[in-house]
């Protein structure tokens, strides 16, 4: 992923927690933003008017081999909200939502947006939904969804099925929902014996339908503002990331 940034809108970095893997994330931003990430943990960044960051793991668990495993989501803004102010906002895994399918066979981490009524800690300015659900083999879980959202299913780990017709899905796939108020998700009855649930992020949002022109890590309208982007960068109107331990704005210190 590209360390630097300028109006390439909300960026999401979630550790997130399993029984066999650890995780550290650090992160600076020149705006000030910045903090340490650990399993469950989640740090969501509106770049908006631009900035520069710096992300990597800790020097110490790059040094002694240690596994870390993430996911990095980046969500646009519409354009009248391009050059808000930066934002970052840094939300712990005991803040998260947690809620259960009827059976328990389901547990479920509101982290941003709103499911069934319960609102998750992350603030957004594009609407959106995301979940975090674990169902263990053989659960399934039908989730009230929004008609004005899309609907995805990314599987971090495991095997399963979406839809009605049970459309199998495993690790690193992702089912795109069609129209309709629900996503459903299935467990299979047996899963790799080093992948004890199935673990999959569910998300969605109110499209934009805007024009669209990138290049790189910059999300603008037009060209011209694409052209604007790369100059402020260029010229550093995004400031200075300041240094942090065993990092450099370059990256990680060899």
């Amino acid at each position: 992923m590209v360390r630097t940034g300028k109006k390439f809108n909300a960026q999401l970095k979630w550790a997130y927690p399993r029984r066999y893997i650890d995780g550290i994330f650090d992160h600076q931003d020149s705006q000030g933003g910045g903090g340490t990430i650990t399993n469950g943990d989640t740090q969501w960044m509106t770049a908006g008017s631009g900035l520069l960051h710096i992300e990597a793991p800790p020097e110490q668990l790059v040094m002694s081999g240690g596994l870390f495993h993430g996911l990095q989501l980046w969500v646009n803004l519409p354009a009248r909200d391009k050059m808000m102010a930066p934002r970052y906002q840094d939300i712990r895994s005991g803040s998260v939502q947690l809620l259960t399918s009827p059976d328990g066979g389901a547990l479920l981490r509101v982290i941003a947006g709103e499911l069934d009524g319960h609102e998750g800690p992350g603030i957004t300015h594009t609407p959106i939904t995301m979940v975090h659900a674990t169902l263990a083999p053989g659960a399934e879980v039908t989730l009230p969804w929004r008609e004005d959202f899309n609907g995805l299913a990314y599987v971090m780990a495991g095997r399963g099925s979406v839809g009605a017709e049970r459309r199998p899905v495993h690790l690193g796939q992702t089912a795109v929902f069609g129209a309709g108020g629900s996503l459903t998700v299935r467990a299979d009855e047996k899963q790799d014996a080093h992948t004890p649930d199935l673990e999959v992020v569910l998300l969605g949002g109110q499209p934009i339908r805007e024009p669209m022109a990138h290049y790189g890590p910059f999300v603008m309208n037009t060209k011209d503002e694409l052209m604007q982007a790369f100059e402020d960068f260029q010229k550093g109107r995004l400031g200075t990331v300041p240094a942090v331990h065993g990092m450099s704005e370059a990256g990680p210190e060899a």
